[in-house]
């Protein structure tokens, strides 16, 4: 299944709820329409590991009585949505993408779930993800093409929502793990300001993100919404500012092109494509900054320059324990590429990660600096389409299984919010753009992503 962006028809939801409340339609009935695509696709995709059929029809049908009494709980009530199985669901095993842990039973809902359910939301199923959130790939393929990976770690989210299987997943994020993803497999999707939606179980490191992949802006800004309206966000930090639908749709007045460390990786035929968009962009009067165009520009490239290798550290370090537990436990089970990142991390003393944290505050501080001269900045959400299933690259010491997170390591080492949008189509494989704005913008940044999707044409290459 070759992409196409004019043919291309994600599976959306916030278009049904009218629907709903006339009769015309039911959750119960959207739902077993995303079944009936499972069962299509899901035997070459494979997105999923559990999918909760019995649950799921239980809630919908809850949902369907509630739209026929005029009283949905919220605006995502009946949504079926995937979560990816790093997050703990009271109703279905959650399994981390590692052997070690087939059939483990929390019985507990993450936060996000919970706040999920409380609006409403049909919990499908787990999503697959590559081994513990790393790099170890799971048996998820790219839905438009199987040679190909879906990206990692939310793997399954992303190719669950490019098969048209359901409106909405959830991801998480510690250096590439949304955006990368969902750009591979023609994703509208959020990496929101860090801490902004609840984390729960995955408060143990200090910058992951959940997040939302989704057909279409505003399932995904809904569901971002409705799970910090009701979860908050992590501990210490206000949550997702906004409405529950995204803002209208806003020129920016002022990009600034993202470099980070993708630039020189990217391939020629994907820097042409993009390169396009950011010409369609001037022809409608958004002015194009480069890191020449200002020292604060250059000084902010030169600041996350190294973003991969300090995830890395950060990582490493923050994951140790997880991993020495596990060894203790089990003595042997996990991959080559997680046993690598155990060894990195055991070479590192505490003033190395203290060394590491120093790093991404003064990289904090040089984005912060640019604030001022631009309405936000934007980038390729990865280096080329979707490398296929059995290339490896390398870099800083860590074997990167599903495509280099080169334009990635950067906004997670900032906390800062990304949308990637699908807006390149390169040999029948879908490349993301992302735009990206400062903490707490996450909002306004919506309005952007909803002028360039109705203004900027994508270019297929």
């Amino acid at each position: 299944m070759s992409y196409e962006p004019a043919s291309f028809r994600p599976c959306t939801f916030h278009d049904s709820v009218p629907r709903f409340l006339d009769g015309g339609d039911t959750p119960r009935a959207f739902l077993e329409r995303c079944l009936e695509v499972i069962a299509l696709r899901e035997p070459v995709v494979q997105a999923w590991v559990t999918i909760n059929e019995a649950g799921a029809r239980v809630a919908a049908d809850a949902a369907t009585a509630r739209y026929k009494a005029g009283r949905p709980l919220s605006s995502i009530d009946g949504m079926p949505i995937g979560i990816k199985d790093m997050l703990q669901t009271k109703d279905m095993p959650t399994e981390q993408g590692t052997p070690l842990l087939k059939g483990v039973e929390t019985r507990t809902d993450s936060a996000s779930v919970l706040a999920l359910r409380q609006a409403g939301a049909v919990i499908l199923g787990k999503t697959v993800t590559t081994e513990l959130g790393m790099s170890h790939p799971g048996p998820t393929t790219n839905p438009f093409n199987p040679d190909h990976t879906p990206g990692g770690s939310s793997s399954g989210s992303a190719a669950a929502i490019g098969a048209a299987m359901v409106p909405a997943t959830l991801g998480t994020q510690v250096v590439g793990s949304i955006i990368r993803p969902a750009g591979f497999c023609a994703n509208t999707a959020i990496k929101p300001t860090f801490g902004a939606i609840h984390r729960g179980e995955r408060l143990g490191f200090s910058q992951s993100h959940i997040g939302v992949h989704a057909g279409c802006l505003r399932d995904m800004w809904a569901v971002a919404f409705e799970m910090s309206q009701r979860a908050g966000g992590d501990p210490g930090h206000p949550g997702l500012y906004g409405e529950v639908v995204p803002r209208a749709a806003a020129r920016p007045l002022r990009l600034i092109v993202m470099e980070a460390e993708g630039w020189a990786a990217t391939d020629g035929r994907t820097m042409g494509a993009f390169e396009k968009i950011l010409g369609q962009l001037r022809d409608a009067g958004v002015t194009i900054l480069r890191r020449s165009d200002s020292p604060l520009i250059e000084g902010f490239e030169q600041a996350i320059g190294d973003s991969l290798a300090l995830c890395r550290d950060l990582c490493g370090y923050e994951l140790r324990w997880t991993l020495e537990n596990l060894i203790e436990r089990f003595g042997s089970g996990l991959s080559d590429s997680m046993m690598a990142r155990l060894e990195l991390a055991r070479s590192m003393s505490i003033d190395d990660y203290r060394l590491a944290l120093l790093k991404r505050e003064e990289a904090k501080r040089a984005f912060a600096a640019i604030g001022g001269l631009a309405d936000g900045l934007i980038s390729l959400s990865s280096v080329g389409p979707a490398p296929l299933m059995e290339n490896r690259a390398r870099d800083s010491g860590v074997t990167h299984t599903t495509g280099l997170p080169a334009f990635n390591a950067a906004t997670s080492v900032l906390g800062c919010p990304a949308i990637t949008l699908p807006l390149l189509a390169l040999g029948g494989l879908p490349v993301g753009v992302q735009v990206i704005g400062q903490p707490h913008t996450d909002a306004a940044l919506t309005g952007t992503a909803a002028w360039i999707t109705a203004n900027i044409a994508p270019v297929v290459v």
